[in-house]
C-alpha cells in the first residue's frame, strides 16, 4: 500500500505507538446537502428528549465500531476493499422511526440496499473479521431517542417517502468522541476503485 493512504495525523496514529486503542468504525458520509436536508426533517423533534445528529456526524455505518490498535493496519485492510469496490448510487428511501416501530430508539433514514452496498457492506465485515446476523437494514440516525420512544413516535409521527441519490466515490475510517464529548473524526478516506483521497 503506498504511503498516501495512511493517514498523517498524529493523534490517528496514537494507537499505534503504544497509547490506548482508538475506537472506530467504517462508514460512508452522507453529501453534505442531503445531511443538511436530514438534519432539518429531524428538527421536528426539537421539543422531545431526542439528540439530534448534526449535518456534519450523519453517516452511514457499514461496519460497527470496534477497539483499533494500529489505525495503519485497519486503513490497509480498507484499502483493500475500496480498491476493489467501483462507485455507486446510495438512494435514501423512507424517513422514519427504528429500529422497531413500537419501541424505537431512533429517527432514521432507511437506504435502499441495493447490490453494491450490500456487497461492500459483506466484503468490510468480512476483511475486519466481524459478523452480523441480523438482516442488513442500511440507514443513517438522524436523532437519538431518549426515554419513551413509543410516546414521541405519537406525538410526533413520522414517516414519510424520501427520494435522495447521492453518488457515492469514497469510504471513510472514522473515530468515535471520547466519552462526553461529540463530533467523529474521518482518519481516512479512500475513493472506491483508486487511491486515497485523504
Amino acid at each position: 500500500m503506498a504511503s498516501e493512504n495512511l493517514p498523517r495525523d498524529s493523534d490517528a496514529m496514537a494507537a499505534a505507538d503504544g497509547k490506548p486503542a482508538a475506537r472506530v468504525f467504517v462508514a460512508l458520509k452522507v453529501a453534505p446537502e442531503i445531511a443538511r436536508d436530514l438534519a432539518q426533517m429531524a428538527r421536528e423533534l426539537e421539543r422531545f428528549p431526542v439528540r439530534l445528529i448534526a449535518p456534519d456526524d450523519i453517516h452511514l455505518t457499514l461496519v460497527p465500531p470496534w477497539n483499533e490498535t494500529s489505525i495503519p493496519t485497519a486503513v490497509e485492510k480498507l484499502c483493500g476493499v475500496a480498491e476493489k469496490a467501483a462507485p455507486f448510487s446510495l438512494a435514501f428511501v423512507h424517513l422514519n422511526y427504528g429500529p422497531q416501530p413500537q419501541r424505537p430508539r431512533l429517527l432514521w433514514a432507511e437506504c435502499a440496499a441495493g447490490e453494491e452496498l450490500t456487497a461492500l457492506h459483506a466484503a468490510l465485515l468480512l476483511v475486519f473479521g466481524q459478523n452480523d446476523d441480523r438482516p442488513f437494514r442500511p440507514h443513517v440516525t438522524v436523532a437519538r431517542i431518549r426515554g419513551n420512544g413509543a410516546a414521541v413516535a405519537r406525538k410526533q409521527p413520522i414517516d414519510r417517502a424520501l427520494s435522495f441519490l447521492q453518488q457515492v466515490e469514497t469510504i471513510e475510517l472514522m473515530q468515535s468522541p471520547p466519552a462526553g464529548e461529540v463530533g467523529y473524526r474521518v482518519l481516512a478516506s479512500l475513493r472506491l476503485g483508486g487511491n486515497s483521497v485523504r
